[in-house]
Parts: C-alpha cells; structure tokens; sequence
C-alpha cells in the first residue's frame, strides 16, 4: 500500500544528504609551465660566460699548440744548421754526402733570411801547422761557396780556420782523422727567429 509519509520522508532524507555534501574544491590554478623572463636572462648570462670561458680555454689551447710547434720548428732547423760536414784527405773539395747535408741547410737559411752562419774549417794532425790552417782555410771556404752559389748574400756567412788545433776525436788513426776533417757551423745572428721562419 501507497504510504505518502513513507514517500516524503525518503525525498526529505534524499535532500538533506544533498545539502550536506562539501562543495567541491575549485579547480586548481596550473603551475606555469616555462621559466620566468628573470630565469631566461639568468640562463642568457650564464651561457655566455659559459661560452666566452670555453673561446678563451680554445684560444689558449691554440696558443700552447702553435708555441710547441714554434720551439719544435726552431729546434729542428737548429740540428740542420749545426750538423757538421766532412772532407776527404787532404781534400776541400765537397763530397755527395756533404752536398746532401748543405742542401739541408740551404732550405733551412732560404726560409729564414736573417740566420748567419760562421763556417770553422778543421783538419786532422797531420801536415803542418800552417798547412792545416790554410785547408781548414779552405774547406770552410767551400761550404760558404756552395751557399752563395745558390744566390744566399755571402755577408751573411763568415768562414774561420782552426786546423788541427781543436780535434774531436782523439788519436792518430783513420777513424778519428776522419771525424777531424770537417767544418763546423755556429748560428752568429738570426737564432731567435728559427721557430718563426718558413722552411
């Protein structure tokens, strides 16, 4: 049997639990999702230290890199310039080998026009004095030749005897007779620059 009571009261209880409810929450405010102008100038600035440190670290890297191959250029155009050269007995005239060695040095000098050299010409103890002096004389002669023959300017070479005064191998035999037969080479201008020239 149909009980109104029954009926209004369940209405009431269904309207009152509705009342009841919370309301709910209002929808949150989403968080940004970018940086911030402030954050994005940071960053800019902190870039660009960031780069202008790492072109400095490269600049210096560079510098470093040319000064070793500078130094290793000078060192290797000092051991071509200074290698000495030898001379048969009794003889001035150059040999292939000595040819091969002052071409060597030729391309060393043509590249660096302000190095100059003095030739020390030597011979070993036997003969006199005054004839070892006379062909060192002219051994040191003929390596000077040999380089103004190529067109270098012969103010840039000077040539000077010692003869048999200053050995460097002591003996009286073939081998270091040989080794006394020769001419030196000392850098008298023009040194500091080895490293920066061509050649």
């Amino acid at each position: 049997m149909f009980n109104p009571r029954l009926v209004l009261a369940a209405f009431a209880t269904v309207v009152l639990a509705a009342a009841c409810r919370p309301e709910p929450p209002p929808p949150a405010t989403p968080e940004p999702t970018g940086p911030t102008p402030a954050e994005i100038e940071a960053q800019r600035v902190a870039d660009s230290i960031a780069a202008a440190e790492a072109a400095k670290r490269e600049d210096e890297r560079q510098a470093q890199q040319a000064q070793r191959e500078m130094e290793q250029r000078a060192r290797a155009a000092r051991e071509t310039l200074g290698e000495m050269v030898y001379f048969d007995y009794d003889e001035s005239v150059l040999t292939s080998e000595t040819t091969d060695k002052l071409r060597a040095k030729l391309e060393v000098l043509r590249g660096c026009p302000s190095v100059r050299l003095r030739m020390e010409g030597h011979a070993d103890e036997r003969g006199t004095s005054e004839y070892n002096i006379a062909l060192g004389s002219e051994r040191a002669q003929s390596v000077s030749e040999f380089f103004t023959g190529f067109g270098l300017a012969g103010a840039r070479f000077a040539t000077v005897s010692y003869g048999e005064e200053r050995p460097i191998s002591q003996g009286s035999n073939e081998a270091a007779w040989a080794r006394n037969r020769r001419v030196e080479f000392v850098i008298t201008a023009g040194g500091n620059d080895l490293g920066r020239c061509q050649g």
